[in-house]
């Protein structure tokens, strides 16, 4: 049975995300978890978060154990783009894209 976890609008781009989320789906969440303790990325923090959530909810509401516990799916979605102006010389001016994304994390156990 899945079990998911998300985290939204966090302060992290989408196509960043995805290297990470791409390195951990298919593995065991203990596998997953080293991983990210161990990776120089800016999100693979957030990311591990949410897979120990994910595993906490399999634990906690579906008494699964962690060991049989897989990652069946990390995805990183688009979230809102904060738009902030950026004063530039001779009255112009830019606009600076902060992208957020929704980190979603399924969790499933092995047969």
């Amino acid at each position: 049975m899945e079990v998911k976890a998300t985290a939204k609008f966090q302060r992290i781009s989408p196509r960043k995300a995805r290297l990470v989320t791409d390195l951990i789906t298919g593995k065991t969440v203990e596998q997953a978890i080293a991983l990210l303790e161990h990776l120089q990325k800016g999100s693979a923090q957030t990311i591990g978060r949410v897979v120990r959530s994910a595993a906490a909810n399999a634990e906690n509401n579906l008494n699964m154990t962690m060991e049989n516990l897989y990652i069946k799916r990390a995805t990183a979605d688009e979230g809102p783009r904060m738009k902030r102006v950026w004063m530039r010389s001779h009255g112009n001016r830019n606009i600076k894209l902060h992208r957020t994304s929704h980190i979603t994390v399924v969790v499933d156990e092995k047969e």
